[in-house]
């Protein structure tokens, strides 16, 4: 079935360029980046942050269900309510219920009995020193710092209430893996440590536009380099291969095919490496491009500002127009909402909310490592998706940052659970493109977008990077836009005006960071090719193992824009691609200085004004021109 979709994609001309919308020059130069020993504290200083705002969400989220237990008043004799908590919480390795003065205890199948030696003074202060203050629910709990056993961090925390019929506490041994999961990550993602693994991959890095080969000894060096397998080739022939033409590079080049679509092959070669391919190719075959196989890149990196509180507004929100006359905001009642997610109000989410809430009719593909399909928070909100890298299994996310950007677009709002997402209805497409290392390459990102594409995704989401262009990947975001697919694309975490791809495709929407402070994130890369800004910084959302994290990065602003088009796309269904993308940039609020900057690109989203403009009759009458110039292009194309 995919071989014959993409197929398909090959057999249409595809318009060499796009009419996005304009990108004027930048109004004002960007400062020169900080040393790079410099950068490398900052970021070092941002993964403890993160990964303190984490261990906040993962503290928050089980307390929550502990006091959730203790109001369901089970047996006291009973095990099973118990082992639920246990089991909705496999982070939890021990647990105790005392219920007037009896007591049950349980204990994960694979805890080792030294563990709980190690935690027996935690578990005692747990049992005896609850705070002598009672919160607004009426518990009062216990919560002991971090401690190391077996080379790896735990907790334990304790709540106890005490009501007219009688005292009742819970007293649980609880694993932070998910912090040492996210520092592992975001040293990657941050680019603190050589990445991808070179042992692994069989990897060149070359500067980005060139073939001059460069040495990326540490993270730092990444900023300014390009990754391709070195034994590999991606060719586009003019036609179809025949099998005698197969057989004969077979035989005299060793050449095993790894993929193909159509005319577009990638081979490997047991005896050339990447630069004696190309030139044969090329001097050979007279292909229409022939190029490296390049490696895509997560664009994620970790960061919490204000300890994971959200932060305190002085100054207006997102939209100075305010006034009475407006609906109220709409406040959720997910538990991590409002002492966490300082990003939805900033860019006027919860007024925009009053227009449209989205549709189950419209689509999200996130193309990425997968995404955590029984994630409590993300339930009913999937469609089929597919994995591109093992096609044998399902989309699964083996990472953490593919289901954490799809709890920034989709998680479930108002259900009393985590995180709120942008979206109330809109469907997510999970498309694993990005393997266990976060990495992937041209092909399987260029193959991911064509499938998401043919199964009906409206907007796709990516966010990962590479510093190379190539054509196969354009080819397949072509395909992509010319069949209305909104693009979107995080523009990288090096700080740097180096364009990045796909972002800096004219028809993707290239999205920068933001800080709670909107000003452009330290990290975020920028440049004449970014149309917009959205926060990026501290971001709470989905994790796998049903938990939450708080993670920090392009990677994180660009669902932000996407799940703003799939609303607009909501709200307008008549809307071109086009309209969307020049709707996004018209209704951006305008930050630094006057007009388009490398910084902000047109401003930082606006989720009420967008929706308003979407919502409004005169819109497409406003957009139509550029529509008819783009349809009068294509056409003159497809003539030539």
């Amino acid at each position: 079935m995919l071989f014959t979709l993409a197929v398909l994609l090959f057999a249409i001309p595809l318009v060499p360029s796009v009419t996005k919308h304009s990108r004027p020059s930048p109004s004002r130069v960007a400062e020169p980046p900080p040393h790079p020993q410099t950068e490398a504290r900052f970021k070092h200083k941002l993964v403890q942050q993160d990964m303190q705002a984490t261990e906040l969400l993962s503290r928050a989220q089980v307390n929550r269900d502990v006091r959730n237990f203790l109001r369901g008043k089970a047996k006291p004799d009973s095990d099973r309510t118990l082992r639920t908590l246990m089991r909705t919480h496999p982070e939890i390795h021990y647990a105790e219920w005392a219920n007037n003065g009896k007591k049950r205890q349980l204990t994960a199948s694979a805890v080792k009995p030294g563990l709980l030696k190690a935690a027996e003074s935690h578990l005692a202060l747990a049992r005896s020193k609850p705070s002598n203050k009672k919160d607004d629910s009426g518990f009062a709990g216990y919560s002991s710092p971090i401690f190391d056993y077996g080379g790896k961090s735990y907790y334990v925390l304790s709540q106890h209430e005490e009501t007219n019929g009688g005292k009742q506490s819970v007293v649980a041994l609880v694993s932070s893996d998910v912090i040492q999961a996210v520092e592992r990550h975001q040293r990657r993602n941050l680019r603190l440590v050589p990445y991808p693994p070179e042992g692994r991959y069989r990897i060149e890095s070359v500067t980005p536009g060139s073939n001059n080969e460069t040495t990326v000894r540490t993270g730092e060096d990444n900023g300014n380099a390009s990754h391709y397998a070195v034994d590999e080739i991606v060719v586009k022939f003019r036609q179809p291969l025949k099998d005698r033409q197969l057989l004969q590079l077979r035989k005299h080049l060793e050449l095993s095919v790894v993929r193909h679509t159509r005319q577009t092959y990638v081979f490997r070669s047991k005896k050339l490496k990447t630069e004696e391919l190309k030139k044969y190719f090329a001097d050979n075959w007279n292909p229409e491009f022939v190029e490296p196989h390049y490696l895509y890149l997560t664009n994620e990196l970790q960061r919490n500002g204000s300890s994971g509180i959200r932060p305190e507004k002085s100054g207006a929100t997102a939209d100075t127009a305010f006034d009475a006359s407006d609906e109220k905001p709409i406040i959720p009642n997910d538990t991590l909402y409002s002492e966490y997610q300082w990003n939805l109000p900033e860019i006027a989410t919860e007024n925009g909310w009053n227009l449209s809430k989205g549709s189950k009719d419209i689509i999200v593909a996130v193309v990425d490592t997968g995404v955590q399909a029984d994630h409590p928070d993300l339930k009913g909100r999937l469609v089929g998706g597919t994995n591109i890298v093992d096609p044998s299994k399902p989309p699964d996310d083996d990472v953490g940052h593919g289901t954490h950007v799809a709890g920034i677009i989709a998680a479930e709002v108002n259900n009393n659970e985590g995180v709120a997402g942008m979206t109330w209805y809109t469907k997510i497409m999970p498309v694993k493109v990005l393997d266990s290392t976060g990495a992937g390459s041209t092909y399987s990102v260029a193959e991911g977008i064509i499938w998401a594409t043919d199964h009906g995704a409206h907007v796709i989401n990516m966010s990962l990077g590479n510093y190379a262009q190539a054509d196969f990947l354009h080819d397949a975001l072509k395909y992509a836009y010319d069949h209305g697919v909104i693009l979107v694309a995080a523009s990288g975490n090096d700080n740097t005006d180096r364009p990045g791809y796909p972002a800096a495709y004219p028809e993707v929407i290239a999205v920068s960071a933001t800080d709670p402070d909107e000003s452009r994130a330290e990290y975020s890369n920028f440049g004449d090719y970014i149309d917009v800004a959205a926060p990026g910084t501290s971001i709470p959302s989905t994790y796998p193992g049903s938990r939450y994290a708080s993670l920090s990065g392009t990677s994180m602003a660009s669902p932000h824009v996407a799940a703003l088009a799939s609303l607009v796309r909501s709200a307008n269904p008549n809307l071109t691609n086009a309209e969307v993308m020049d709707l996004l940039n018209r209704t951006a609020k305008d930050l630094g200085k006057k007009g388009k900057d490398v910084d902000y690109g047109n401003g930082q989203i606006d989720v009420r004004a967008a929706l308003r403009s979407a919502s409004s009759t005169n819109v497409s009458l406003q957009l139509y021109p550029q529509q008819v110039r783009r349809q009068l292009e294509a056409l003159k194309e497809k003539v030539r």
